[in-house]
């Protein structure tokens, strides 16, 4: 029997992908998405309508515990991944983060309590362990604030390990390292160099070329979280999502230019250096307690997911703008 569940953020990149392999599987999904009023569902209206016609879309603000309340009735499975999650745009905005990202997290929590949801997915990122004081970075490694943005994340999981222990909430706090694929938006490092090389550019505005990144590719982080969602021992958890493989920015770029532009350089933009204290220089997670609880591993190659990635940007150039610094 198919699972009713919900997803919030259900208009954004991770968000979108999520909701389109749930609707494969079978499950009766229920889309959160960002109210506005050109009547968009973001990502959502993209997918074919063999896909789109089986979801039902509430048109919400994650901010607003009524409509999150309303939304989650009758969910058996909720998975929550609304959120800002633009670095840059926290370091001058970190108020809408607080609201966004804790509050909007914290009305999640208190309807569950009401709706009673079998599970509850709480979306958290690598981003929560600051720079990596060992690695593999494993779900024992501390915390470190070093944007607004992850220091409202660490908030948020906090919150939701509270609520499983206070009041017994089938919490589980899934933290994908840094997830990439068709439609994420240019804040992101592989859609902004990709983006450059296929406009012709022969100049790569970058930041820091340096700090390395764990990269999952976004259908390995969707069955993640569904692979997580079925398995009952992930109750109370919290769960890397990760590769085991880390490649540097610099390293990234120039696979990218060698597949795309060889002509292309990179010359570094100061505009996209984040604060020294700020940067995070490395991340290299370990999935090892997802793993033995679920037996999930990744099914694309780097290399696989980075050729469908350049492929479907390159069919829809026209969702971006590269004359510009996306934050």
């Amino acid at each position: 029997m198919a699972n009713t569940v919900l997803v919030t953020g259900a208009d954004g990149f991770i968000g979108s992908h999520l909701t389109e392999a749930l609707v494969k599987k079978g499950e009766k999904v229920k889309a959160f998405c960002y109210y506005n009023s050109f009547g968009t569902w973001g990502w959502l209206d993209t997918l074919p309508p063999e896909i789109k016609n089986e979801i039902e879309v509430f048109m919400g603000d994650i901010r607003d515990p009524n409509g999150v309340r309303t939304a989650m009735e009758g969910q058996d499975i909720v998975y929550h991944l609304a959120a800002l999650i633009a670095i840059p745009f926290s370091y001058h905005s970190p108020d809408s983060y607080v609201d966004t990202n804790i509050k909007g997290t914290l009305n999640v929590l208190n309807a569950a309590r009401q709706t009673q949801p079998k599970r509850l997915l709480v979306t958290s990122t690598s981003e929560v362990y600051g720079t990596a004081q060992y690695v593999p970075i494993d779900e024992k490694h501390p915390y470190q604030g070093q944007s607004p943005y992850s220091a409202t994340k660490i908030g948020a999981d906090r919150l939701a390990e509270s609520f499983y222990r206070s009041f017994g909430l089938p919490v589980t706090i899934v933290r994908p390292f840094n997830t990439y694929g068709p439609r994420q938006s240019a804040r992101a490092v592989i859609p902004t160099i990709i983006t450059q090389l296929l406009s012709g550019s022969a100049e790569i505005k970058l930041g820091s070329l340096t700090p390395t990144r764990d990269f999952n590719y976004v259908k390995d982080t969707a069955n993640g979280f569904i692979t997580i969602a079925g398995c009952d021992a992930a109750i109370g958890q919290e769960l890397n999502i990760a590769t085991g493989r880390e490649i540097s920015i610099g390293e990234l770029a120039q696979e990218l230019i060698r597949q795309i532009n060889p002509a292309a350089r990179i010359i570094c933009d100061e505009t996209r250096l984040r604060p020294e204290k700020s940067e995070v220089n490395r991340l290299l997670g370990s999935a090892e307690k997802l793993r033995a609880l679920t037996g999930w591993a990744p099914r694309y190659t780097f290399e696989e997911g980075l050729a469908e990635t350049i492929a479907w940007i390159r069919g829809n150039m026209q969702a971006y703008k590269t004359d510009i610094y996306n934050l």
